[in-house]
């Protein structure tokens, strides 16, 4: 596992339920296994059924039809993402959402997913290294920005999130 990149990937989606949302933005910092970043992208994602999103989800990541209007169809983005993280190991925060909706969508469209089967999530990594502390009741990526000083200024969107991730991947690593 050594000698695997790592994608740290946030997604946005319509909602909660994987079969039901989709999703509408995927942002990855990929790095060397040292950390060293390889690149940084976001893919927008038109929605199909935008008709079954839940409107709490689309405020909270900030959905707009008008900033949408260029954005890639689930197929098109699931092979860009595919092709960039090919054999990288996946680390997100609450990584089982993230991972549930993008095999769903590597499953929908035909796609492999290209990534190693490995996983990291950091709300684990923080529990494990932190769940002693009394001050500390939440693992949320936001908890854990204001813990560590990490700057998130665009919350919510996912390669802010993804960088967020990232950084507090680093934190995490260094306790």
């Amino acid at each position: 596992m050594k000698k695997h990149k790592l994608a740290f990937i946030d997604i946005e989606s319509t909602g909660l339920d994987v079969i039901k949302h989709e999703i509408v933005e995927i942002g990855c910092v990929l790095t060397t296994p040292d950390l060293k970043v390889i690149e940084e992208f976001e893919l927008k994602i038109k929605p199909e059924h935008i008709e079954n999103s839940d409107p709490v989800s689309l405020k909270i990541s900030h959905y707009d039809k008008e900033s949408w209007e260029n954005a890639f169809t689930l197929e098109k983005a699931m092979k860009i993402l595919s092709k960039k993280t090919k054999d990288a190991i996946m680390v997100g925060q609450n990584v089982a959402f993230d991972s549930g909706f993008l095999e769903h969508a590597f499953s929908k469209v035909g796609i492999a997913n290209s990534m190693h089967y490995h996983k990291l999530d950091t709300i684990s990594i923080a529990w494990a290294k932190l769940h002693k502390e009394p001050d500390l009741e939440h693992f949320s990526l936001r908890e854990m920005c204001v813990r560590f000083g990490i700057k998130n200024e665009h919350a919510h969107t996912a390669l802010s999130d993804a960088r967020a991730t990232f950084e507090l991947y680093k934190k995490l690593m260094e306790l």
